[in-house]
């Protein structure tokens, strides 16, 4: 069975939409940080893409966003898996000639 895989253009950190979500509530990230009861330093280094989205940190976005910590989790996976480069077809080509 061959499939065609899709690569999007280009995928975002994360923290580029909780970047954005501050700017449109009027939020500082000292804000966020004080709302999901976590140091600042956690904030500043998802926004800048150092640090990845865990079920936690989701599940306190959701909460702080009225989102739901899919939404984050999705986001942060979709991102790492686009960060990966993987010879997707070459491994299914290999695997299909040991079967």
């Amino acid at each position: 069975m061959s499939k065609t895989s899709f690569r999007p253009a280009e995928v975002f950190h994360p923290g580029e939409f909780v970047r954005d979500e501050l700017a449109t509530r009027g939020w500082t990230q000292a804000t966020l940080a004080s709302i999901i009861g976590r140091p600042i330093q956690v904030v500043n280094r998802i926004i800048n893409g150092k640090k990845a989205v865990t079920p936690r940190t989701a599940t306190e976005l959701a909460a702080a966003f009225g989102t739901n910590p899919e939404f984050w989790l999705n986001l942060q996976a979709a991102y790492a898996l686009f960060q990966e480069a993987v010879d997707f077809a070459g491994i299914q080509r290999r695997a299909k000639e040991k079967s």
